[in-house]
C-alpha cells in the first residue's frame, strides 16, 4: 500500500512538473477565455475594443500565479490603434476552480509608440496638463512602456504600476530653447514615480545622470540631481537671455564654461502648489566672460573697466524658501582676460539682506586723491570687505587694504540711504619711495578725533572743488579734533603741528578754530562763527603763504609770495565772500602771458616770464550761487601794470570773463591830470597815447578764446578804483 502511495505521488509530481514546465514555457493555447477578457474590458470602458486572436495559458514560476498571454492584439482606443506587443492577464486559481475565472492584474507591453501616435491618443483622452505638454511641446521621439493593472473583485484600477524608457525626445521647452536627443528610464505607481539616466541637450547645455523622484502623500514630494556641462556662447545666449531679464550684466556677449551637480527639492501641496522648495549645485567655472553694461568705474580707478573674466572657479549656489540662501566661488578673475588675480567670496543672502565676504588680489592701478597715494600695476595688493547690505543700507564691519607697507582700514561704517550714520575707526598708512607719507588714525565716538604724525594733503584741494550732489556725510553732527603733527599742503609747502577745534552739523562745518605753523614766521589761521539766527556762517581765512590754498585754481596759477586774507558769509548753497592778497608776484603763468604779448606789451610779457610781475594787492569780489560763481570785480594794481576785470563761471565750466589792463605809467600819467575834488571826469587831453587794452576771455576748461581791443580812454569806474587804490597806497 505504501509502495502504491508513493508511486502515485511520484507521478502526481512526476505530472505537475511537466505540466508546470510546459505552462511556464510554452503554454497551453486556448480560445476559452478570449469572450471573457474582451467583454469584461469593454464593460468598463467602451471606448476600448480589443481583438485577441492565440491565447496561452501559462504558468509564472517566480511569482507563483496563473496567467493568460498574447501577443501582438488589436488594440483601438477610441478608433485609434494602440501598438501593443504583449498583453498577460493574471488570474485567480481559486476562481478557475469554482469555474468563475477573476482577473487579478493585467500587464500590457507596448512596441515603440512614436510621438505622433501619442500626440493622436492623448487628443482622444481627457484633457490634462501632461496631455497638453504632449501635444504643444513635444516634436519627436519614441516611448516604450510596460504596464500593470490590478484590479479588485468589480474590476476597477485599485493601483497600477508603469515602467519603460523614452528614447530620442525633442521639445520645445520656452521659446526658442529647445530640448534634444532627450532619453531617460521611468518607474511609476499610484504614489511614486522616478525617473532615472536623464539625459538631455538643450541649446548648449548638456544634462547627464539626472534622476528624478516624486512621492505622493498628504503633499507631493520631488526630488533630483543631474549633471550639467554648459556652454553658453554668443550663438545660443539669446535663448537664454529671457530667463536673465533682472540680471543686467547678463547679454549677448556673455560667454560660460561650466560643469555643475545640481540638486532640486520641490514641495507641493494637494492642489500642486509650491510651498517649499530648495535648489543647490556645485561645481567649476572653467571660463566666464561678462561684458558690463554699466563700466566700472569711480574716483579710485585709474581707468574704467569694461568686462569680467572669470577662470578655474569654484562655485556653490543654495536658493530656497527658507531664505538660507548664498553663493560660494572661488578661482581667479581679470578685467583684460591677461593677469588674472584671485579671488574668494561668500555670499549669504535672504530677505533682501546680503553678508558678503570677500577677498582678492587686486593688480590694476588705483589712486586715492586725498591721501595723495598711488599704486601702479606692478604690485599686487589685497583687499578684504566684511559687509551686510539691506536696500539701501550698508553696514561695513571691516575693509582692509594691504600693499607692501600700505595699510587702509575701516571698521564698522554704517551707510544709509547713501549717508554716513557712523563710523568706529579709520587707521591709515602709506608710503612713497619708502618714505612715509600718511600715517594717521580717525576714531568716531562722542567726538571724532584726528590724529597722527603725518598727512599728504598735496591732492587735498583737487578733491575738494570737484563736489559731488550728495553730502554723504550729511547724516554728521559731532564735535571735532584734529591734530596733526606734518601736512604736506601743495607745492611742496609744509604745515606743522596743525590743530583744529570745531563742530559739524549735517556734514558740514559749522564752527572752526584751528591754526597751523608754515615754519619762518609764518602761520596759517581759518576761523569759522555760526550765527543759529540768521543762519549764516562767517568764514575767515589768514595765510602767510597763499599758494597752498590756491594750487588748484589755474587762474591763480604762477603766483609766489604775498599774504592772504578770505572772508565769506556762508548761507545755504549760496555765499559772498572777499579775497585779498597783498605783495605778491605772477611768475610764468601761462595765461598772464598769452594777454600780455597779445596786447602787444613785449616788455611786460618778457618780465612775467622771467623775474614776475610785481602786484601790491589783488582784490575779488565774488558770490556763489548754487555752483553759479559771479565774479563782481577783480582789481589788481602794481607798479607794471593794472588791470580790472569781472564775469562769470557756471557749474558745467562755462567761464567769461571782460577787463581791462593798463600799463602803469599810462596809468599813472591819467591820473595826475584829474583833480581832487569834482566829478571825475576824462579830460581831453588825455586822449592822446595808448591807455592800454580790453579783453574778452570765454569757453570751457582748456579750451578757452582770447580777444584784445586796443583803448584810449579808460572807462569812470576803472579810473575810480585807481584813485581809490592810489590813495590807498600813499
Amino acid at each position: 500500500m505504501k509502495k502504491i502511495f508513493y508511486i502515485l505521488c511520484v507521478i502526481i509530481v512526476f505530472i505537475l512538473s511537466i505540466l508546470i514546465t510546459v505552462l511556464s514555457t510554452r503554454g497551453l493555447e486556448t480560445k476559452k477565455f478570449n469572450d471573457l477578457i474582451s467583454d469584461k474590458i469593454i464593460e468598463k470602458n467602451e471606448d476600448i475594443l480589443i481583438e485577441l486572436d492565440r491565447i496561452k495559458f501559462k504558468f509564472d514560476i517566480k511569482n507563483f500565479h496563473l496567467f493568460l498571454e498574447t501577443k501582438n492584439p488589436n488594440l483601438k482606443y477610441k478608433d485609434l490603434t494602440i501598438p501593443v506587443e504583449n498583453v498577460k492577464v493574471y488570474l485567480d486559481f481559486v476562481s478557475l476552480i469554482k469555474s468563475k475565472p477573476k482577473i487579478d492584474n493585467v500587464n500590457i507591453s507596448s512596441k515603440e509608440i512614436k510621438i505622433d501616435q501619442l500626440k493622436k491618443i492623448s487628443l482622444k483622452m481627457k484633457p490634462s496638463n501632461l496631455n497638453s505638454l504632449i501635444t504643444n511641446k513635444i516634436n519627436n521621439g519614441t516611448l516604450l512602456i510596460n504596464l500593470e493593472l490590478y484590479f479588485n473583485e468589480d474590476l476597477d484600477i485599485n493601483n497600477f504600476i508603469a515602467k519603460g524608457k523614452v528614447k530620442e525626445m525633442s521639445g520645445t521647452v520656452y521659446r526658442d530653447l529647445n530640448l534634444k536627443n532627450t532619453s531617460f528610464n521611468f518607474f511609476a505607481d499610484s504614489s511614486d514615480m522616478l525617473i532615472k539616466d536623464i539625459k538631455s541637450n538643450f541649446g548648449g547645455v548638456l544634462v547627464k545622470n539626472g534622476n528624478l523622484q516624486i512621492k505622493k502623500d498628504n503633499k507631493i514630494y520631488l526630488k533630483s540631481d543631474f549633471n550639467t556641462e554648459i556652454k553658453i556662447n554668443n550663438k545660443n545666449i539669446l535663448n537664454y537671455l529671457p530667463y536673465f531679464k533682472k540680471i543686467n550684466f547678463v547679454n549677448e556677449n556673455t560667454v560660460l564654461n561650466a560643469n555643475l551637480d545640481n540638486f532640486l527639492d520641490i514641495t507641493f501641496d494637494e492642489t500642486f502648489k509650491v510651498i517649499d522648495y530648495v535648489y543647490t549645485n556645485k561645481g567649476k567655472v572653467e571660463n566666464l566672460f561678462l561684458e558690463l553694461n554699466n563700466p566700472l568705474n569711480n574716483s579710485f580707478l585709474v581707468k574704467e573697466f569694461n568686462h569680467l573674466y572669470l577662470k578655474e572657479s569654484n562655485f556653490n549656489i543654495r536658493y530656497g524658501s527658507d531664505k538660507k540662501n548664498y553663493i560660494n566661488s572661488s578661482g581667479t578673475y581679470s578685467f583684460e582676460g591677461k593677469n588674472y588675480q584671485n579671488y574668494d567670496i561668500k555670499n549669504d543672502f535672504g530677505n533682501k539682506i546680503s553678508n558678503i565676504n570677500l577677498n582678492f588680489d587686486f593688480a590694476e592701478k588705483l589712486k586715492i586723491d586725498f591721501l595723495n597715494y598711488k599704486k601702479n600695476d606692478l604690485s599686487i595688493a589685497q583687499i578684504s570687505l566684511d559687509l551686510t547690505m539691506k536696500s539701501n543700507f550698508i553696514d561695513l564691519k571691516q575693509l582692509k587694504y594691504s600693499e607692501d607697507k600700505n595699510l587702509i582700514l575701516v571698521e564698522k561704517l554704517v551707510i544709509d540711504k547713501n549717508y554716513i550714520s557712523s563710523l568706529k575707526n579709520i587707521k591709515i598708512k602709506t608710503f612713497s619711495n619708502n618714505k612715509l607719507k600718511n600715517d594717521f588714525t580717525l576714531n568716531f565716538g562722542k567726538k571724532i578725533k584726528i590724529s597722527g604724525n603725518n598727512y599728504d594733503a598735496q591732492n587735498l584741494n583737487k578733491f575738494l572743488i570737484n563736489k559731488s550732489e550728495n553730502n554723504i556725510l550729511k547724516k554728521i553732527n559731532s564735535e571735532i579734533e584734529i591734530d596733526m603733527k606734518n601736512i604736506d599742503t601743495p607745492l611742496s609747502k609744509k604745515l606743522k603741528n596743525f590743530r583744529l577745534i570745531g563742530n559739524i552739523q549735517k556734514g558740514k562745518f559749522a564752527k572752526i578754530s584751528s591754526k597751523g605753523d608754515f615754519g619762518d614766521n609764518k602761520f596759517l589761521d581759518i576761523n569759522m562763527k555760526n550765527d543759529k539766527k540768521t543762519k549764516k556762517k562767517y568764514l575767515e581765512i589768514y595765510s602767510d603763504l597763499p599758494q597752498p590754498l590756491l594750487s588748484e585754481y589755474s587762474f591763480f596759477k604762477g603766483l609766489s609770495d604775498g599774504v592772504l586774507t578770505y572772508s565769506a558769509i556762508i548761507e545755504d548753497d549760496t555765499s559772498t565772500s572777499k579775497l585779498v592778497i597783498d605783495n605778491f608776484k605772477i611768475v610764468n603763468a601761462p595765461g598772464v602771458v598769452k594777454l600780455l604779448s597779445l596786447a602787444d606789451f613785449g616788455g611786460l610779457a618778457d618780465l612775467a616770464e622771467g623775474e614776475g610781475l610785481s602786484f601790491e594787492k589783488l582784490e575779488i569780489n565774488m558770490n556763489n550761487d548754487k555752483g553759479f560763481i559771479k565774479l563782481n570785480e577783480l582789481f589788481a594794481i602794481g607798479p607794471s601794470i593794472s588791470v580790472l576785470m569781472e564775469g562769470y563761471k557756471t557749474p558745467s565750466g562755462l567761464t567769461s570773463l571782460r577787463g581791462t589792463l593798463v600799463p602803469a605809467k599810462n596809468l599813472n600819467k591819467l591820473l595826475s591830470k584829474i583833480p581832487v575834488i569834482g566829478k571825475i571826469i576824462i579830460p581831453k587831453e588825455i586822449g592822446e597815447g595808448l591807455f592800454g587794452v580790453s579783453f574778452k576771455m570765454k569757453g570751457m576748461p582748456g579750451k578757452i578764446k582770447t580777444t584784445i581791443n586796443p583803448i584810449k580812454t579808460l572807462t569812470p569806474r576803472f579810473i575810480t578804483k585807481a584813485l581809490e587804490k592810489s590813495k590807498q597806497s600813499k
